[in-house]
């Protein structure tokens, strides 16, 4: 079985172009078939959901406004884009420097059925410790998505299963309202000032 080192590590070949599939391509594809295709992302105070984060703490939309906020949807077993976008979240933070603990940032999990407190926390141990995983039951999850326009949807492989899911890194100013996108590998010469807009 592939441990989540060989997973965070990343695998080549078949594997990255799989998941660049699942991830960016997926939500441009799928997303003008799906009801509410092409609308922005709900501001932060209009969003309704309640997770519990990678340290078993509750975490409701409000607890984000008066911060900047960075969000990203994935989950553990992602074979290339979520390791490969929370690499590159954590070096924009590293960039940022001080700056950076303004910021409110945050994987929600699109698998909860295997991402628990627990496995989020051991995950999230390889990248940026100002990174918070977010969890919960699977309906909560899901109102989490529709606020911000997000899909995801778990497909049988290989006698086990992959999630797809929007793959893309949002952007939300402190009063809540929505900033931008981060595209997945976006150069970090065009994310970088994205993200010291939210913090201006």
């Amino acid at each position: 079985m592939r441990t989540r080192r060989a997973v965070i590590l990343g695998l080549g070949g078949t594997a990255g172009a799989l998941a660049f599939t699942l991830g960016l391509g997926w939500w441009k594809s799928r997303n003008s078939a799906q009801p509410g295709a092409g609308l922005l992302p709900l501001p932060v105070a209009d969003m309704s959901f309640n997770l519990s984060n990678h340290r078993g703490n509750p975490v409701q939309p409000a607890d984000w406004i008066g911060r900047p906020t960075m969000v990203f949807f994935g989950f553990t077993w992602c074979p290339d884009v979520c390791p490969t976008t929370l690499s590159d979240i954590s070096d924009w933070l590293a960039d940022l420097g001080p700056e950076a603990d303004r910021l409110n940032v945050a994987l929600i999990s699109v698998d909860p059925e295997r991402d628990t407190p627990t496995v989020l926390a051991e995950y999230l141990s390889n990248f940026d410790r100002r990174i918070v995983g977010l969890t919960g039951q699977l309906p909560e999850v899901e109102k989490a998505a529709a606020g911000f326009r997000a899909k995801f949807e778990k497909l049988p492989r290989d006698g086990d299963y992959t999630m797809n899911h929007t793959a893309g890194v949002f952007l939300f100013h402190a009063d809540g309202r929505f900033a931008s996108i981060i595209d997945f590998h976006e150069d970090r010469r065009f994310a970088l000032p994205k993200i010291r807009r939210i913090l201006t």
